[in-house]
């Protein structure tokens, strides 16, 4: 179907407010504003994109209702269950008005990040179709519809006498790698996993920041157990489009000066992702092993991440001056940039897909340590499937195992294998977004699959 033909058709999108969701979905509605689409985003007036990066876009903010309390709580399954009561009607709302709005330019449908399931119910009352999107890896999505299997052959919750007791169902997994959070009420976590999926399940179609050649399996086990259309599109931001960065931090670009600064290959770049949490004692084990290495390294250390201080508070005195300029450390980084640069030869991740996604298309080995849910699947796959990582699997960070990670990827005949292995599937990556490539036909499946919804819903 020519772009022409799609215009007047717009999408509203409506993003998950934490930094790892709203980025694939603007990446995403950047990819379908390139084919012709109008976007429309609803979003949250809790850590809002900035409009003025995406005029191409129109925005709504809409009120989160949530005390001061709630809103600046560590937990995030708390948070994500109450978002999705406490948005229903300020939702609802800005959703009719947008569609007693939109004669000139119909609404083809709501696209949902798929943590906000109750958009499926309030979609459904407009007669709007719903696609949702998935800003993890279809592998670790997998494991959810299996929860009430997991919890009846007590696999779930987890027991430390099991933890290294292998998954039969999902191999390589053991117990310690299944796509839990450590909470209080774990009964919470289930029923908000349990109505994702059943929810999503519901929908018109499920969209993926991953590519075929990578996830088949899950993608075709997943297309059974759900029985809705699959769009694996990714890798989002290899699409080469004019994108602004929506990130909800400062990038510091004294990262890439640095950089240049910098033999090929030779950077360790280390980063948590945007809500990780590390002790004091984890922090210092960090430094320590990051110095003790004696590579170079680039080193995110966002104001929050070591529970009770601010930011390099817990170093010791005249650590930062004896690295003799080998460590460069920085609030945040303009990541994907940075994973790009000649100089960066290894990736110390929390292993979230985002970081997962960057890497593999930069060909970068990784160091996965990852926190909870999906990361945790990931970590497995990256270190023990596509074999082009390396794993921290003890439960205490230690620095000299540090140091022996670090100078098994960047030194020794594993580290070379592995890069190896992931510069083949970065060639892989970027090859599937040509055209006659998966993600491309994926494209185009996904383009003419909105505008049929959008027609029927006319």
């Amino acid at each position: 179907m020519e772009q022409q033909q799609r215009k007047g058709l717009r999408l509203v999108l409506f993003p998950l407010p934490f930094q790892g969701h709203i980025n694939p979905l603007l990446e995403l509605a950047t990819i379908l504003h390139s084919k012709g689409f109008s976007i429309t985003l609803i979003h949250i007036n809790f850590n809002s994109p900035n409009p003025s990066n995406h005029p191409h876009f129109t925005f709504h903010s809409i009120s989160h209702g949530l005390s001061e309390t709630e809103a600046t709580t560590s937990d995030a399954i708390s948070l994500i269950t109450l978002l999705n009561i406490k948005c229903v009607e300020p939702f609802r709302e800005c959703l009719a008005s947008l569609i007693s709005n939109a004669l000139d330019e119909p609404i083809a449908c709501l696209i949902s990040d798929a943590m906000f399931h109750f958009s499926r119910a309030v979609a459904e009352n407009f007669k709007l179709p719903r696609l949702v999107i998935r800003t993890t890896s279809a592998t670790s999505f997998g494991v959810f519809p299996a929860f009430p299997l997991l919890l009846e052959k007590g696999y779930l919750p987890i027991q430390d006498s099991r933890l290294e007791e292998l998954v039969v169902e999902f191999p390589p997994l053991k117990v310690k790698d299944l796509p839990v959070i450590k909470m209080r009420d774990q009964e919470k976590f289930y029923e908000l996993i349990s109505r994702v999926v059943s929810e999503t399940k519901a929908s018109s179609g499920l969209i993926w920041n991953t590519f075929e050649e990578l996830e088949q399996p899950a993608l075709d086990s997943l297309t059974k157990k759900l029985s809705i259309p699959m769009f694996p599109i990714g890798p989002f931001h290899k699409y080469n489009l004019a994108y602004s960065s929506s990130s909800l931090l400062a990038e510091d670009q004294s990262s890439i000066s640095w950089l240049n600064t910098q033999p090929p290959v030779s950077v360790i770049y280390v980063s948590f992702g945007s809500l990780a949490v590390l002790s004091e004692a984890e922090f210092l084990e960090i430094a320590w092993g990051l110095a003790n290495s004696e590579q170079p390294f680039l080193w995110v250390v966002r104001p929050g991440l070591v529970h009770g201080s601010e930011w390099l508070e817990p170093l010791p005195n005249g650590f930062i001056e004896n690295l003799g300029g080998r460590g460069h450390i920085v609030k945040w980084a303009p990541q994907q940039q940075v994973l790009a640069h000649l100089a960066v030869g290894a990736f110390w991740t929390h292993s979230g897909w985002n970081s997962t996604m960057e890497c593999i298309c930069e060909g970068v080995p990784m160091i996965c340590r990852p926190s909870f849910i999906d990361q945790k699947v990931n970590a497995k796959f990256v270190s023990h499937v596509w074999n082009v990582g390396v794993q921290l699997e003890d439960e205490i960070l230690e620095r000299g195992e540090i140091e022996r990670m670090i100078t098994k990827l960047m030194k020794e005949k594993e580290g070379e294998e592995i890069r190896c292995r992931v510069s083949k599937l970065k060639d892989m990556a970027l090859s599937c977004l040509k055209q006659g490539g998966s993600s491309y036909k994926y494209l185009d499946s996904l383009v003419n699959h909105i505008q049929s919804l959008g027609h029927s819903n006319l």
